[in-house]
């Protein structure tokens, strides 16, 4: 699977480069199960994700061709819905690296992740009603919850691109880099990251998860863990001698 999907390893991440530049990584059935595959990975054995493409673009989209062939009983099976659904749930942080266009199915991808960045030759939304269908993987619920309703309605309804100033000015992207420098400021997010306890992110990102009803309830039980941990005790011991105290 790792040819549809070029993926690197390293002990505290994995990047993975979607790898269809003859097609502007168009995203096809092969690769979601190439996805898939990863997603077992990384459950079973947690670490950060980079999610980025070959060549200029991110992801134009999901492969057309085989959208055309799908009928009624492959959109109740949410194909695409449902492998970035489990890239969103998977137990560490996901970062999207993006540049170029991020369309379509492109684009719901990127909704998935935890943190976007972007070169700024970003152009990113959702034009599907345009060829007859909806975003049905993830961008009439999550896009909403990025950028807030009313920017959300517009890009589903009117088929919207954002160019990489607006995304950021939306929040739908956290920080624009020149192409040269966008793999090295996703890995500088990463270190971030990584230099935390793993379980305390893991942790928050399970809460950020969380529905609102869920709160302060879930928060206090994933702390009680974390209250009790080794490594708590350990990383606060060593702030405090650090800072001369006892």
């Amino acid at each position: 699977m790792d040819d549809i999907l070029a993926v690197e390893r390293r002990p505290d991440r994995v990047i993975a480069r979607l790898n269809r530049p003859e097609k502007r990584n168009a995203i096809d059935r092969e690769m979601i199960d190439a996805l898939h595959v990863l997603c077992a990975e990384l459950e079973a054995d947690p670490r950060i994700l980079i999610l980025t493409g070959s060549g200029d673009d991110f992801a134009a989209g999901a492969d057309i061709a085989q959208l055309r062939a799908r009928r009624a009983d492959d959109a109740r099976r949410g194909i695409n819905a449902m492998a970035f659904i489990r890239i969103r749930e998977l137990p560490m942080p996901v970062i999207a690296a993006l540049d170029g266009y991020a369309l379509g199915g492109g684009a719901e991808l990127a909704y998935a992740a935890d943190i976007r960045i972007a070169t700024p030759r970003l152009k990113i939304g959702n034009p599907e009603p345009s060829l007859g269908i909806i975003a049905a993987a993830g961008a009439t619920w999550r896009l909403r919850e990025i950028v807030g309703e009313g920017l959300a309605n517009e890009m589903l309804l009117t088929g919207r691109i954002l160019s990489a100033d607006e995304a950021l000015s939306a929040g739908l992207i956290s920080a624009v880099r020149e192409p040269a420098d966008l793999m090295p400021a996703a890995h500088a997010i990463v270190d971030r990251i990584a230099a935390a306890d793993p379980l305390a992110i893991r942790h928050t990102k399970t809460a950020l998860r969380a529905p609102r009803d869920a709160h302060p309830a879930i928060d206090g039980e994933l702390q009680a863990e974390l209250f009790e941990s080794a490594e708590k005790m350990r990383r606060m011991t060593d702030f405090l001698e650090r800072k001369g105290r006892p």
